[in-house]
């Protein structure tokens, strides 16, 4: 029985081995010959394919990104066949999805289709001669049911154009890469063109040698990428000591894959072994300080959103939005800490960091969706706030406070308390949060964190701070707390005459023009601020202001100028007309709730010995 048993398993074993041998990669050919009209021509061969009737289709969502995209209008001339060309019954039955019928044989299937690409950022794809800028969701079809397949590419046309390859997916050689299977391929965003390249190793905490490499594509020489690759460098080591080290990069390495044009679209986004910076600007050269905050907000999230990773978002759904309730730990946090280490890093000088502190705290106090909700009804709302594609506009002004900002305020809260009450750091949570749920890649939830927060604190801390802070409205008294490191919080402008802003956030028109100030007045385009002045007055998008206290106006600054002249209390008669007609109202100015952040120093007051040690300890480098 001994003998059968054990022939029996080696032979199941064997078959299983056979069979996962058997199981071929999907195979990507990628060729680019109309790149001056930003197409790309893409085959997808499967092999093994289904014997029944089943789809392919275009992605909805972007790994790091939470609203939908309609990525399915970008791909056109589809076409399946078997591997002898024969063509094979396909038909589309969603606007990104298509139904195939399999040879009858069985077999391979061969789906090919032209990509028309052309913008620049960290979402979609953009073909020209000068590079093909490839986020995968964008550009790629795949077939549900065979997501666990793996992966390959070949690139053709690089020696054409002159183009390298700039990736987080494995290099096999020559043109060829690939991923493990589809979440991994998703997530690993590529660079085709004759970028600069700077390298350097870290030795991590375990000995082991990370390589982190910076790419650039953009109008600099090798010089300058060489000397900017020294401040991320820099910078990256700072991000190292609050967790005492490095992921473990699959394949050792990390990519910063970043494209750098004044034409091209602002965006960072993150990925697993890698992250896209796209940044509107000339060039690097001359701007190294000024684009460094994306690259330390991008690469703290190779260990918070993709190890530390919220449940809600694993696995990724291409499919839909993907909404989660932790973004403002995901992403706020992310927030402090990528423009906090930039002062540690000493790129920033404590002055500068006051003016950052000051739009975190201003987000929490003088905003009225941050009076009215929480901070996990802020986060679930990125389903439309997150580069949400619509055309009509919404009420953002009053509905919305960017989870960014409230989680930033909520760390930089969470920070100060931290050393004030227990003698540790932010640092110190993180680092248990890490190693709790990052390191060990179990994905977490609201509770878990608090469990983790209690870990470093007490459970009755950790339970008050986030059912104030988390789960409520509650405010942390920030004027005290940032006193402790000798820094002001104060009116931005005491005594002076206020009315609040037309202009706002709201979304372009249909034709992509946004309403502005029209010849014979100011045409408002969004919502008016809840509690402001001017929104108490009436005044909303719709209006046109023509006259204030009896004078023609027709721009903000005009506004503004006759505001300027008056005091706290005053009321200025406005002229405004809409669809109804023309209407008076009337403003009564109030004192500016707005807020500065100062040092001691430059508010005229004496920083303590005590004030001093505790701003040191808080900003000042943590790298051995």
């Amino acid at each position: 029985m001994k003998k059968i048993f054990l022939l029996a398993v080696v032979s199941i074993m064997a078959s299983a081995a056979m069979a996962q041998e058997a199981v071929r990669p999907i195979f990507y050919e990628v060729s680019f010959p109309n790149a001056m009209h930003h197409e790309a021509e893409i085959v997808m061969t499967i092999p093994q394919a289904p014997e029944k009737n089943f789809t392919v289709r275009m992605s909805r969502s972007s790994a790091g990104r939470y609203a939908t995209h309609e990525f399915g209008k970008n791909v056109y001339n589809v076409m399946a066949t078997d591997v002898n060309g024969k063509k094979l019954q396909l038909k589309q039955i969603e606007g990104d999805t298509y139904q195939v019928e399999p040879p009858a044989a069985g077999g391979a299937v061969k789906v090919s289709y032209t990509l028309f690409a052309n913008w620049t950022d960290g979402t979609y794809a953009s073909v020209d001669p000068s590079h093909a800028h490839l986020n995968m969701p964008a550009a790629f079809m795949w077939v549900p049911g065979l997501e666990s397949r793996p992966i390959k590419f070949a690139f053709n046309d690089l020696a054409k154009y002159g183009w390298k390859v700039a990736t987080q997916l494995k290099h096999e050689g020559e043109n060829v890469y690939s991923a493990p299977n589809m979440q991994y391929m998703m997530d690993s965003p590529t660079e085709l063109s004759n970028f600069n390249e700077t390298s350097w190793n870290v030795v991590n905490s375990d000995g082991k040698t990370e390589k982190i490499n910076l790419t650039v594509h953009s109008d600099d020489d090798q010089a300058t990428i060489d000397g900017f690759g020294k401040m991320v460098q820099k910078m990256v080591l700072e991000e190292k000591a609050v967790f005492g080290e490095l992921p473990s990069y699959d394949f050792g390495e990390y990519t910063f894959v970043s494209d750098i044009y004044p034409t091209t679209s602002g965006d960072g986004m993150e990925h697993r072994n890698s992250t896209c910076i796209v940044l509107p600007v000339p060039k690097v050269g001359g701007l190294e300080e000024r684009l460094l905050g994306v690259f330390a907000h991008e690469y703290f999230h190779s260990w918070n959103v993709k190890r530390i990773r919220p449940k809600s978002l694993e696995p990724f759904n291409f499919e839909h939005a993907n909404m989660s309730s932790e973004l403002w730990f995901a992403e706020g946090f992310t927030q402090y800490y990528g423009e906090m280490l930039l002062v540690r890093s000493g790129f920033n000088s404590v002055d500068d960091y006051a003016g950052t502190i000051a739009g975190l705290v201003n987000s929490v106090l003088n905003t009225p969706a941050a009076a009215k909700y929480s901070q996990t009804q802020m986060s679930r709302y990125s389903v439309y706030a997150d580069a949400g594609v619509s055309i009509d506009p919404n009420n953002d002004n009053n509905i919305f406070t960017s989870y960014y900002m409230y989680g930033g305020a909520t760390a930089l809260a969470l920070d100060l308390r931290l050393r004030s009450e227990f003698n540790l750091t932010l640092d110190d949570y993180m680092r248990t949060v890490w190693l709790n749920r990052g390191k060990v890649m179990k994905p977490y939830t609201i509770p878990d964190l608090q469990s983790d927060l209690a870990k470093v604190t007490t459970p009755q801390f950790a339970a008050d701070f986030f059912n104030k802070y988390i789960y409520g409205v509650d405010k942390n008294n920030y004027e005290a707390l940032l006193a402790k490191a000798g820094f002001v919080l104060r009116k931005a402008a005491p005594g002076k005459a206020w009315a609040g802003s037309f202009s706002g956030s709201g979304r372009r028109g249909r034709a992509g023009q946004a309403r502005t100030n029209a010849a014979d007045g100011i045409s408002i385009a969004t919502s008016t601020v809840m509690g402001t002045p001017i929104y108490k007055a009436g005044l909303d998008a719709g209006d046109v202001v023509l006259k204030a206290d009896g004078k023609d106006v027709n721009s903000q600054q005009a506004f503004d100028e006759i505001v300027a002249t008056k005091n706290i209390g005053d009321k200025i008669a406005v002229s405004y007309k809409n669809r109804t007609g023309n209407h008076e109202t009337t403003v009564t100015l109030e004192e500016s709730p707005y807020l500065e952040v100062v040092t001691f120093e430059k508010a005229g007051k004496t920083l303590t010995a005590d004030q001093q040690a505790f701003r040191n300890s808080w900003l000042s480098s943590k790298v051995k």
